[in-house]
């Protein structure tokens, strides 16, 4: 299910993050939260692997250097990077 995610038609790119790893991530993308309605999130891993948790179904997904994972809004989630990790993610409306 979460590799079938896909960006709808029509949005646009609003920001992304800068490039993150395990010791420069926010601690509260360990955490269960949220991107906000009506904005979609796109998780890039650029090195090694990250675990992409769906708070709500405890499906679980690792994507893996080249791939992105699609975050619907208002969906509840969290994020295992491995220690090689580099990540971004970026935003759209």
């Amino acid at each position: 299910m979460l590799d079938d995610l896909t960006l709808p038609d029509g949005v646009v790119l609003v920001r992304t993050t800068p490039t993150f790893d395990t010791s420069s991530m926010p601690a509260g993308l360990r955490q269960a939260h949220r991107v906000a309605t009506g904005v979609w999130g796109l998780l890039r891993v650029l090195d090694g692997e990250v675990v992409f948790v769906m708070e709500t179904t405890g499906e679980r997904r690792t994507v893996a250097a080249g791939e992105e994972q699609v975050i619907p809004p208002d969906a509840d989630h969290h994020v295992e990077p491995s220690a090689e990790a580099r990540f971004e993610v970026a935003f759209y409306r």
